[in-house]
């Protein structure tokens, strides 16, 4: 099998970039380790920036999202009782976000993919990439219970941190930054209505807990809790109880509850590997840089890698130059840097660490009243939030 662009992981990034691919008309083949069913019910990132949100839209995948989508213009932050809501129009030209899930996301470029696209194999599981230093890289995957080898001209890892994209890089070329936090989240599915109409960040004593939804009639809520905690150890009473005194506020609002139809527990870490580029192995995507999802940037930045991969491999076709294939790392890693500064810092802001103390409870609280009253302060906030540009 011969392509111009061997896609690994049909998660939201492998198959927008197929898709814009598809536009710009090249040519490609996407190889997914799993079952389409299982793509298309995966829970991950719900929060599309403004970027993310008109790239979908001008790739012809936002009719669904436009439809059902949940525009939101602000957050709430919650600290010491009161309530502060951070208005991103107003701050920022008229940026919003929208709260859409990705197996959405997925659900929608998967049609499009095999209404108008190239090849979509499911249980194709990649193996090895060949040659990524050549100019014919190839994959060789198994794919209904034989080996096969796909030869491409470019090879774009969209396959996660445990994917097989990055193992290609030579590690002698690797730089790796990381961080782990001293903590996870305790995540809910809950069949109730929101309790408010836009995210809420609450900082508390007892620790982080965020106020989140799916639709408007299931919340998605999560609590910050120790590393080695089991979701099942805690009753949904317990869960309710302790979002409830983590979102306290001083004047009349209530939380609502509802039934748990899922708990879940997600461990925190920052990852940037570098390069994202190898001969003609790209990375896309968490392949080459984890966030705390206290920013919700992860699916965002997986966007805004394809969307620069699939400008600069047109720029290539249509003017043979190479150059800004070459930069791709680059141009990546600083958006992605921000990115991690920014995810960094609202985590820092909204958690406490265990043992912390009260010198530290006291700048937490002094930097979110700086937020609350200074709007040099709340536009950085609301900028970083509604996404960092993809140039």
């Amino acid at each position: 099998m011969r392509t111009t662009v061997g896609i690994i992981g049909a998660g939201p990034a492998g198959l927008l970039l197929a898709r814009l691919l598809h536009n710009a008309g090249i040519d490609s083949v996407v190889l997914e380790s799993r079952d389409r069913a299982y793509v298309e019910r995966r829970q991950r990132a719900g929060i599309l920036e403004q970027g993310t949100a008109d790239v979908l839209r001008a790739a012809g995948a936002g009719a669904r999202l436009d439809r059902e989508g949940l525009r939101h213009d602000g957050i709430e932050l919650r600290f010491d009782r009161r309530r502060h809501r951070v208005d991103f129009p107003a701050l920022t030209g008229g940026r919003s976000v929208m709260v859409y899930a990705q197996t959405e996301v997925c659900k929608d470029l998967i049609a499009l993919q095999l209404a108008e696209g190239g090849p979509l194999l499911f249980e194709a599981e990649a193996l090895a990439v060949e040659d990524a230093g050549t100019d014919a890289p190839r994959v060789r995957f198994r794919h209904e219970g034989r080996e096969d080898v796909l030869e491409c001209e470019y090879v774009v890892g969209c396959d996660g941190f445990w994917g097989v994209a990055r193992k290609a890089i030579p590690a002698e070329l690797v730089q790796v930054f990381e961080r782990t936090y001293p903590f996870s989240w305790l995540g809910i599915l809950a069949d109730v209505p929101p309790s408010h109409d836009e995210l809420v960040y609450a900082r508390h004593d007892r620790g982080f807990a965020l106020l989140s939804m799916r639709s408007p009639s299931v919340s998605r809520l999560y609590l910050q809790v120790p590393d080695d905690t089991d979701a099942e150890a805690w009753s949904d009473e317990a869960i309710w109880d302790e979002l409830e005194r983590r979102f306290e506020t001083a004047d009349d609002w209530r939380l609502e509850r509802g039934p748990i139809t899922q708990k879940s527990v997600t461990p925190m870490r920052s990852y940037v590997h570098e390069p994202m580029r190898h001969g003609r192995l790209f990375l896309a995507g968490d392949a080459a840089h984890i966030v705390p999802p206290t920013g919700a940037k992860g699916l965002n930045l997986a966007v805004g890698d394809v969307v620069t991969f699939a400008r600069a491999l047109a720029h290539r076709q249509e003017t043979g130059s190479p150059e800004l294939l070459d930069a791709y790392s680059e141009t990546c890693l600083r958006r992605i840097w921000q990115a991690e500064r920014f995810s960094y810092d609202m985590t820092t802001l909204l958690h406490r660490a265990p043992g912390a103390t009260g010198f530290e409870d006291r700048l937490q609280l002094a930097r979110l009243d700086r937020i609350a009253s200074s709007r040099a302060a709340e536009t950085d906030l609301a900028e970083g939030y509604t996404g960092f540009s993809f140039g």
